[in-house]
């Protein structure tokens, strides 16, 4: 198969695998392959049980049920992408904005499986911001990393972003509450108070964040207007 068939193929069946465990799913499913990541976007995926919550400001419960429900099935399509493209999956991220009704998944690949992106970001100026903004909600972090999935997606890994409090907390066994706070915090801030319209020069329609706290690094996705 082309990477193309490969992309279709594995957001074909996110898809078909969503509606099946949520009962619902989702209006638009699109994967993009480049080179050491695969990036699925979601939109319009939320059921009617979820919205009946939000309604009653219970977001909290609903972003525990979908992050248990999806990393149950994350090691499911952890290993459809692995026999589909030939290549082991490192890592994977998920997160979701119930605001826009929209939602990604990241995966990490242990070699290359596509070719490098040729969108033009500034990096420096990208980086840079982003440790702006990390410092006002806990620290910079040791390490930034760059990494253009497509014209309307970009990832952004940080490397060592915890400080002590958040470290003892994660040992303590505080890892849901830590990571609920982290969400609503850090994306108020780069929402709020970054400048990634200018630096993208294009409107941010969804920025997703999550963590690896026992590897102490997150991987952040914006995505930009076509």
């Amino acid at each position: 198969m082309t990477n193309q068939n490969k992309e279709e193929y594995i957001s074909s069946y996110i898809s078909k695998l969503l509606r099946k465990k949520f009962g619902k799913g989702p209006h638009n499913c699109r994967t993009t392959i480049t080179k050491n990541h695969l990036v699925t976007y979601i939109q319009g995926f939320s059921t009617p049980m979820e919205d009946v919550l939000r309604q009653q400001g219970q977001d909290k419960y609903v972003d525990h049920a979908r992050t248990v429900i999806v990393d149950h099935l994350l090691d499911e399509i952890k290993g459809v992408i692995q026999v589909t493209i030939e290549t082991e999956v490192e890592e994977y991220y998920h997160d979701w904005n119930f605001p826009n009704n929209s939602g990604i998944l990241m995966f990490v690949l242990e070699e290359e499986a596509g070719r490098e992106c040729e969108t033009k970001v500034d990096r420096e100026r990208l980086e840079s911001e982003v440790g702006r903004i990390s410092l006002l909600v806990e620290k910079v972090p040791e390490e930034i990393r760059t990494h253009p999935i497509s014209e309307s997606i970009c990832l952004v890994e940080r490397i060592g972003i915890l400080v002590p409090i958040e470290k003892a907390l994660c040992e303590k066994g505080f890892k849901k509450e830590l990571r609920f706070t982290k969400d609503e915090l850090e994306k108020k801030y780069f929402h709020r108070d970054g400048r990634f319209d200018e630096i993208f020069k294009k409107e941010v329609k969804d920025i997703f964040i999550d963590w690896n706290f026992k590897q102490d690094k997150s991987l952040m996705a914006f995505i930009l207007s076509k």
